[in-house]
């Protein structure tokens, strides 16, 4: 498996809010952990299903979008990878976001079982 191409190939689907291309990449027990939450995690979802409305959420609440500048780095070693970017976009209220970020991909068997999302607090 090459996961940086992975990751680029993963990049290309969250820009195009394609949440069937996005899933194929990920295995059915697996978790997505975002950064906000009451957690020291922020908040986590397991499973492709709940995985699968978190990101609907994501998508819903600023539809349009994007990581740009993205970077990607690998750990061949320990089938892990992270993508960093800028996400941009506008919630449903008008309120436009630009963040730096970036992505921990875990891989087993070329399916991601673990993303784990950090990004910077603008104030």
């Amino acid at each position: 498996m090459d996961i940086r191409s992975t990751l680029k190939e993963l990049c290309a689907a969250f820009n195009t809010h394609d949440l069937d291309r996005i899933m194929a990449f990920f295995s059915d027990d697996c978790v997505l952990e975002m950064p906000r939450g009451s957690k020291p995690w922020g908040t986590r979802f397991e499973g492709k299903e709940n995985v699968r409305e978190a990101l609907a959420a994501r998508f819903e609440g600023l539809p349009d979008v994007h990581y740009g500048n993205d970077e990607h780095f690998v750990d061949s070693a320990t089938d892990t990878g992270i993508s960093k970017w800028t996400l941009t976009g506008t919630t449903r209220d008008g309120i436009r976001t630009e963040v730096r970020g970036c992505d921990f991909y875990t891989f087993r068997n070329g399916k991601v079982i673990r993303k784990d999302s950090y990004w910077k607090i603008v104030e």
